[in-house]
């Protein structure tokens, strides 16, 4: 069984990885945007478009569910493709976990892209989960972008500038990118000793698949095959997906995530019949 994960850029990395060790015998495809990446200082219309067209390419290989691995693509066009989509294939969306985090009592903060932080899913989410709880919204326009390319000097300025804007008395700091989870130890030594980071990788990986109905599956053989696709171009894991722990478990071997870009997929991991959304 396949499933496919759509991003602008690495945010598809920490639930790909999660998936892949509750099943390592399951088959991912991730549909990457790094043409336009990242998509979080985006209009959301160019948000929606953007994520749709790498839909449409990871359709192209029959995936059994899709999730939207990305805090961005989620708050403003969740609802779109699941209407397009379902019932046939489930979609997966990743939200800011607000929830989780006011139940330690406050205050919190949120870092996520500027897409994400203004958008109305997330004021939504902060009334109806924290109201009665002070928290701080810290958009960064440059944390995603340094983390997809791996330049330390850029992830080490974003993080500082993001906790140098955080109130020091939060408890707990929900990590609303996707991206964010891949450096959350960083985050973590930026911030004041005690405070609970809080994301959704493991949640969105379990919840897909109940929506699949398998159990998780830790010791099933690592058979599971990885393709990425490039703004629609097939490849591999870029070089700066291994300079994370989550990349590096979707390239050991039984993932099939080693090979270089430009490589070509085994026979299963070619696009089968057409989609709803694959002709646009």
């Amino acid at each position: 069984m396949r499933i496919a994960l759509v991003d602008s850029g690495l945010g598809t990395l920490a639930t790909a990885a999660a998936l892949r060790r509750m099943r390592p015998d399951l088959d991912l495809v991730l549909s990457t945007d790094p043409d336009h990446a990242p998509w979080g200082p985006r209009p959301p219309e160019e948000v929606a478009a953007l994520a749709l067209e790498c839909a449409r390419a990871a359709l192209r290989y029959g995936p059994a569910a899709l999730v939207l691995a990305c805090n961005t693509a989620s708050v403003h066009c969740l609802t779109s493709l699941r209407a397009h989509l379902e019932p046939r294939v489930p979609v997966v969306g990743t939200v800011p976990a607000i929830k989780p985090a006011a139940a330690t009592g406050g205050p919190i903060a949120i870092w996520a892209t500027p897409a994400t932080t203004r958008s109305a899913y997330q004021r939504a989410l902060i009334r109806e989960f924290a109201a009665a709880i002070p928290v701080a919204e810290v958009a960064s326009a440059t944390l995603a972008s340094a983390v997809d390319a791996g330049e330390e000097a850029a992830i080490a300025a974003a993080i500082e500038e993001a906790a140098a804007r955080t109130p020091r008395e939060i408890r707990a700091l929900v990590l609303g990118c996707t991206q964010y989870r891949l450096v959350a130890d960083r985050i973590q030594a930026a911030l004041a000793p005690g405070v609970e980071l809080f994301d959704a990788a493991e949640a969105v990986a379990a919840q897909t698949l109940r929506r699949l109905g398998l159990p998780p599956r830790p010791e099933a053989t690592p058979t599971g095959t990885l393709v990425v696709l490039a703004s629609g171009r097939p490849g591999g894991l870029p070089p700066a997906a291994l300079g994370y722990e989550a990349g590096r478990v979707l390239a050991r071997p039984g993932g099939r995530g080693t090979s270089p870009a430009g490589a070509t997929a085994d026979r299963r991991d070619r696009p089968g019949p057409p989609s709803p959304l694959a002709a646009g």
